[in-house]
């Protein structure tokens, strides 16, 4: 065996002995052991699905030394070659997989492109025609905002649908689910969705089946994060020691389909979703009150469908608090209506950032590299030149997930002046389930994608939101176990709480999706499963 796939077989005997523990049997309520004895002997099981055997498979076989992932071509140098002569080798061999990484990005699209471009602005003229707008309105977020499509029939005007789509927002309205596209992002479908070169920018709004059973089976959506045991007053989220996230408005002017907060939002623009005075009153008070606080995350809902008036009201107040270091806003309208970043609020956000004082931060939300346009860039270089920085935080969903798909999200974010921030594993809500990707999807795009990019490229930190805790990072076994791998074909990881080894705290056991069921969904939308196939060792 080549050295490395010698390390499989030691990361496949770690993960078993971990499933083997009586201790995670007991956490899990299966035993992976008992399977395989009752297989042994013949024994019926059918609670057992083809993606548990899959992954056991696949864990047995790479114990045996079968994941054989470094056979043929190697990077290996000649030992006998040193100097330029190795140098020269070495720089072939980086040109080859350099140029590998292009061609595949070449796959995605990025809404920069001219042929993009041409699309766009035919469907923004169209839409303009059916709403009875000027390009001079279309420039104007409050247009944007008052022609809000907030069911099937007001988008079916402005977006390319298919009857399956028109039939799902129709059902999203019938179970009451928080629905609203802008115009803007509505230019952003494709004519032909077949192509799929927009499938990231549908499924961001439209929701899928399985959401709407979900909302039909549950009396609500609950609070996945527990951030009603994480606010100690109304309007604030404390999970960290000097990091606090402030909600003075709790809607959106457009809704993705995952939120993280769908438990508590409306709908886009919802009436009585701003907070009232006294609220707000409090919520700063509590702030001053708390001087470990240096970091304040002003969120929602999106606090940028404030107007310049209001957003000064609060930002002052936010500003005179002696030990807050740095002001954040968290925002999608760069992605959803980035024409509200007029030149008058980018002076206005920079005027709160005072070198050596006190630092001011857009957090957005870019999903797929089809959601850039030379809007976004605009807007983010009117913020950039206030000397505001502009992070990207990246949901890493099934959309999105694809072969080097992110790795040329990356690239165009940083060429648009967007930082790479966190890489967010979907949350395990129950909803979201056709949204979510296998773990170890997410750690083999780290490793074997993301890493062949510069280090300012991929400044990105893979996460997992733990609920009531907060962020727990991907990149090493020292966050997480393996524990078992149940029926259903899904692994169960116990997460350890960030603050191990600084203060007791409950760890966290939670259920990923089975790789088997996300590969044959690679496969069902033109995915070579086979170039995926060192998925099954990481954990």
């Amino acid at each position: 065996l080549h050295v490395l796939d010698r390390i499989v077989v030691r990361d496949c005997g770690r993960a078993l002995r971990s499933m083997l523990r009586p201790r995670n049997e007991r956490e899990t309520g299966f035993s992976v052991l008992q399977a395989m004895i009752d297989a042994a002997r013949g024994r019926p099981r059918p609670d057992l699905s083809r993606a548990f055997w899959a992954d056991l498979e696949h864990i047995i076989g790479g114990l045996h030394g079968r994941a054989k992932l470094h056979a043929g071509d190697s990077l290996d140098v000649d030992s006998d070659l040193s100097g330029r002569e190795v140098a020269q080798v070495r720089s072939d061999q980086l040109d080859w997989l350099g140029s590998a990484v292009d061609v595949r990005c070449t796959r995605y699209p990025d809404g920069l492109d001219a042929v993009a471009l041409e699309r766009r602005q035919a469907r923004r003229d169209r839409i303009l025609k059916a709403l009875g707008g000027t390009r001079r309105d279309w420039n104007d977020w409050h247009w944007h905002l008052r022609h809000i499509a907030r069911d099937a029939k007001e988008l079916a005007r402005i977006a390319p649908l298919t009857g399956d789509e028109i039939a799902r927002v129709e059902r999203a309205a019938r179970v009451a689910m928080p629905f609203g596209v802008t115009p803007y992002y509505a230019s952003l479908f494709d004519e032909d969705p077949d192509s799929g070169r927009d499938r990231a920018v549908r499924a961001q709004v439209l929701p899928p089946d399985d959401y709407l059973d979900a909302l039909v089976s549950r009396e609500q959506i609950g609070d996945y994060m527990r951030e009603g045991d994480t606010s100690p007053i109304e309007l604030i989220t404390r999970r960290y020691a000097e990091i606090v996230i402030l909600k003075p408005y709790n809607a959106c002017p457009q809704i993705c389909v995952y939120c993280q907060r769908n438990w508590e939002i409306q709908g886009p623009m919802a009436e009585g979703a701003m907070a009232g005075a006294a609220q707000i009153d409090a919520a700063l008070r509590w702030l001053r009150d708390h001087p470990t606080i240096h970091d304040v995350l002003i969120t929602g809902g999106d606090p940028m469908v404030l107007s310049d008036a209001r957003l000064k009201a609060l930002l002052d107040r936010v500003a005179a608090i002696p030990h807050v270091d740095r002001i954040r806003i968290g925002t999608r309208m760069p992605v959803t209506a980035p024409m509200r970043f007029t030149p008058k609020t980018a002076a206005l956000l920079g005027s709160y950032r005072v070198p050596g004082r006190r630092e001011v931060c857009v957090m957005t939300h870019v999903e797929h590299p089809y959601e850039l346009t030379p809007d976004t860039v605009k807007a983010v270089d009117r913020l950039r030149r206030q000397g505001i920085s502009v992070y990207n935080q990246l949901v890493y969903t099934f959309f999105v997930s694809r072969r080097f798909e992110a790795v040329a999200l990356r690239r165009t974010l940083r060429r648009c002046g967007i930082d790479p921030y966190y890489t967010f594993n979907t949350k395990g809500k129950d909803e979201t389930a056709a949204y979510r990707v296998p773990i170890a999807r997410l750690v083999q795009e780290q490793k074997e994608e993301a890493r062949l990019l510069s280090g300012l490229t991929r400044t990105d930190e893979a996460v997992f939101n733990v609920p009531g805790l907060g962020k727990n990072h991907l990149n090493a076994w020292q966050h997480r176990d393996i524990v078992s791998i149940l029926p259903d074909g899904s692994r169960a990881y116990e997460f350890h709480p960030w603050e191990k080894k600084i203060a007791p705290q409950r760890t966290y056991i939670t259920k990923d999706v089975p790789i088997l069921g996300y590969l044959e969904r690679l496969a069902a939308i033109g995915e070579d499963v086979s170039d995926y196939e060192g998925i099954w060792y990481y954990f």
